[in-house]
């Protein structure tokens, strides 16, 4: 069954790389891409619709293939509870792993669970933590973080894969160039992002390719308790509290 599966997969794929080199009439262009515009435009739409009116939140990312005894999966389902008993709701990605620990601490504390899923072909359901009317499914990548960086007031971020580090590297590039507001991003686990963070100080600082105010953007905990305090002591100094 595996192999038939790696079959179909290698089929798919080498579907897709040629059919980028065939060439298309104008007709078919137009109307491929006019799809495409209104199918964004509704995700985009739909996403607004739904958050518009959510309150503050805070992102939790990570690792969907995190299992429900790891560590890092009950580190996330405390974030999120104590996130909750501070006065903001919890957003996720919506899928299992991480994502499904961080929206099972906000069920748990009775706070927002909102799930962001992406239809993916091995992730295509919304978790069972998330509240029904606050799950909103996507397809393309780039709609659903607009959402990620529009509605949340800070981020939470577990270990996690290639997904994880899009998201955070996304979130300091938006910043680092003034194109949103600063807010807190917390990376949570010194063992597994040490070595992320000594990268950025011996090679991209002493390169120049960033400037070394630019690391104050990130903060490092290990703790749960830790990774709340940074959010609630950011808005402390403008005075902010979530108004649920």
């Amino acid at each position: 069954m595996a192999i038939e599966n790696e079959k179909v997969s290698s089929s798919e794929e080498e579907h897709k790389i040629r059919k980028a080199f065939v060439d298309k009439n104008w007709a078919e262009i137009k109307s491929s891409d006019s799809w495409v515009i209104f199918k964004v435009m509704s995700e985009f739409v739909e996403g607004f619709e739904k958050l518009a009116k959510i309150g503050p939140c805070v992102t939790i990312f990570g690792s969907a293939r995190t299992q429900p005894d790891h560590p890092y999966y009950k580190i996330a389902e405390a974030i999120a509870f104590e996130l909750v008993h501070h006065g903001y709701g919890v957003i996720t990605g919506g899928g299992p792993g991480i994502m499904e620990a961080g929206n099972k601490g906000a069920h748990k504390a009775g706070g927002k669970s909102v799930g962001l899923n992406i239809f993916l072909p091995h992730e295509q359901k919304g978790n069972i933590y998330i509240d029904p009317e606050k799950l909103i499914s996507f397809d393309y990548f780039f709609v659903r973080k607009v959402m990620f960086v529009k509605y949340s007031q800070g981020f939470i971020v577990m270990p996690g894969g290639f997904g994880t580090m899009d998201e955070l590297m996304e979130a300091l590039t938006l910043i680092q160039t003034h194109k949103i507001g600063r807010f807190p991003i917390v990376l949570v686990g010194q063992e597994f992002w040490g070595g992320l963070v000594g990268w950025f100080k011996e090679m991209l600082v002493t390169q120049g390719m960033i400037d070394k105010d630019d690391l104050k953007l990130i903060n490092v905990v290990d703790k749960p308790e830790e990774a709340v305090k940074v959010i609630n002591d950011f808005y402390a100094k403008y005075l902010l509290s979530p108004n649920f």
